[in-house]
């Protein structure tokens, strides 16, 4: 048996931890007191101790990086069980879940997500990176608002677009951190702010208050 495959499997396996140790760097700086504020590829190599060139070669910029970063925060917050929200029947219990799994990826590294999203107002790249994925989250509650404003009210777009803006604002990071402070627990936080999507679109009255982050 030619020794190939083996050989192919080492180097995909070494491979595989060099990228793992960089993004681990990655996250490492951006937590730091210190760090955080000079992040760059440099900064990276040294920490994850490669080469400038292993990262770029690995991950193609600093924004194929700032990617692999933020999947790496997607797995460890269970980002994966955000399909089951849209496979919910009920509308409401389709935004219940989206609120739900969203709370559960910004309460797991606060700290990061905290900082990426800081960094956006200062870097081009943290922003791109962000404004990305913001928008995806944004098209996932414009599928759900859809549905909501079909069954509980007006159909035409305008009513989409602003139930869009309404959940999209109250399902931000930056709304959960705030209301998160230094004390309340997820299991406060993800109740408080399915009451909040409710209210804002006059959806209280259609759902028991005990069903509330079931």
């Amino acid at each position: 048996m030619s020794p190939r495959p083996y050989r192919l499997g080492q180097r995909q396996a070494a491979t595989d931890q060099t990228r793992a140790r960089i993004v681990t760097a990655a996250r490492e700086l951006l937590t730091a007191s210190d760090g955080f504020s000079g992040f760059s590829i440099d900064a990276v190599a040294r920490q994850a101790d490669v080469a400038r060139m292993t990262v770029y070669h690995q991950f193609g910029s600093k924004i194929g990086l700032l990617e692999a970063l933020c999947d790496s925060l997607a797995i460890s917050g269970g980002m994966e069980q955000l399909a089951s929200a849209f496979r919910r029947p009920e509308p409401l219990d389709a935004l219940d879940e989206y609120i739900k799994v969203f709370g559960r990826f910004w309460q797991s590294d606060r700290l990061v997500t905290r900082r990426l999203r800081g960094l956006a107002a200062l870097d081009p790249d943290f922003e791109q990176v962000n404004r990305a994925r913001d928008e995806r989250r944004r098209q996932g509650l414009r599928v759900i608002a859809q549905r909501l404003v079909e069954q509980y009210g007006r159909s035409e777009s305008s009513a989409i677009d602003e139930a869009v803006d309404v959940l999209y604002t109250l399902i931000s990071f930056e709304c959960f951190d705030i209301l998160a402070g230094p004390t309340r627990s997820l299991e406060d936080v993800v109740p408080m702010v399915q009451r909040l999507a409710r209210a804002a679109l006059s959806l209280n009255d259609f759902v028991p208050k005990n069903n509330l982050s079931k």
